[in-house]
């Protein structure tokens, strides 16, 4: 395998390392569960199942706001950094302890817990959000020293399929070996769970915080050993500068309307998406009383569309072409990056907001929708063949 090929395999096993954070902690095991034993806490006070759920929800989506909010305020400067010196890679290890403390720290939510402890738990996790965020905004800016042209669309597509593929692998693991099935002694392949069955402590629910953190450090190897920072890269940080530099590209957007229409379209579409990802496993404990395991294997099938669906859009995108300015590439996939992060806080503010306004967790989501629609009548904005230079 050549240097250049190492590098980008490298890069793609910093997707598979992180992706569990989103596949087991966010979506599928951890926030189903927290919404459970919140739920608990809640009827324990003397709230209705109903009034229960939906205050399991809202605090669950009240931390997730608040941390979303620092990322937002965090991510430009951050972006503008990552863009502006080539010293990326201190970042993504700094970061990347953030993730591991954060995840390996969620054994401590034990079912039973007090609200200070759910609220310690939900610190927890977001410092754990805060730290794969971060480290993933770094590593994005490697993407235009990997490939070039209309291979950049390719790699990330790839990449991005391999992330979810590791989802999906680590979540199968987690519902083979530690999360029973329903009711049952055993786990979805007949096995005892690997730390014993014990529905009063949950401990082999509890278990995909260090397993996840575990699984993260495992799998940064590759990435460790692989990828190194790009050729004429390990210039001095100037944080004005870059910020400087930031802000002319987004005063540049007003004069640019294809890209302007696109990023605030993409910017509805990833709001939609985190509140799909951040309250879809919630949703379904609260509303549909699905058990942790069944959402697993729902996650499994999402998965396994979204590995499907990454890896196709990334091969078209190489087939027909990236709508990107030929000489402002890296400023474009810049911009497109960050348009997920500075506004992820909106879709778990407005269903906070609209469970806490309804009292119904099923009517809370309808947000999403909202922002859905926002960003399909957005494209209607976007050149068919991108923003064209001038």
């Amino acid at each position: 395998m050549t240097s250049a090929k190492r590098r980008i395999w490298g890069w793609y096993f910093f997707d598979w390392a992180s992706q569990p954070y989103n596949t087991l902690l966010l979506t599928f095991i951890f926030g189903p569960y927290f919404a459970e034993v919140a739920r608990g806490y809640y009827m324990g006070a003397g709230l209705e199942e109903e009034a229960a759920k939906a205050a399991a929800q809202s605090l669950w989506g009240f931390w997730y706001a608040c941390f979303s909010l620092i990322i937002a305020c965090l991510a430009p400067v951050l972006g503008a950094v990552a863009q502006g010196t080539g010293r990326r890679l201190v970042w993504v290890w700094l970061f990347s302890a953030l993730y591991v403390i954060g995840a390996w720290s969620l054994w401590y939510v034990a079912p039973g817990a007090e609200l200070d402890m759910l609220r310690r738990g939900a610190i927890l996790f977001g410092i754990g959000l805060i730290g794969m965020e971060f480290a993933t905004i770094f590593t994005n800016a490697l993407i235009p020293s990997l490939a070039e042209g209309d291979d950049i669309g390719r790699v990330s597509g790839s990449g991005f399929a391999f992330g979810y593929l590791g989802g999906l692998v680590a979540l199968a693991i987690m519902l083979s070996l530690f999360v029973t099935k329903g009711d049952s002694e055993v786990t979805y392949v007949g096995l005892t769970p690997i730390l014993g069955y014990d529905p009063e402590s949950q401990i082999s629910t509890r278990a995909v915080g260090p397993f996840t953190a575990i699984w993260f450090m495992v799998f940064m190897i590759p990435f460790a050993l692989w990828v190194r920072e790009p050729h004429g890269g390990a210039g001095s940080l100037h944080v004005g500068r870059a910020l400087a530099s930031l802000r002319e590209t987004l005063r540049s957007l007003k004069y640019r309307r294809s890209l302007s229409a696109y990023l605030c379209s993409a910017l509805a579409y990833s709001d939609a998406l985190t509140g799909i990802y951040a309250f879809g496993g919630v949703y379904a404990s609260n509303v549909l009383n699905w058990d942790i395991g069944k959402i697993g294997v729902f996650g499994i099938l999402g998965g396994l569309t979204a590995m499907v669906a990454s890896w196709i859009g990334g091969h078209l995108d190489a087939r027909f072409g990236p709508n990107t300015t030929p000489d402002r590439a890296t400023e474009a996939f810049g911009l497109f990056a960050l348009s997920g992060k500075v506004t992820s806080f909106v879709a778990p503010a407005l269903i906070t907001l609209a469970t806490a306004v309804t009292g119904s967790a099923r009517l809370g989501i309808s947000p999403i929708i909202l922002l859905f629609l926002v960003g399909l009548v957005l494209l209607l904005w976007v050149h068919p063949k991108g923003e064209m230079p001038k």
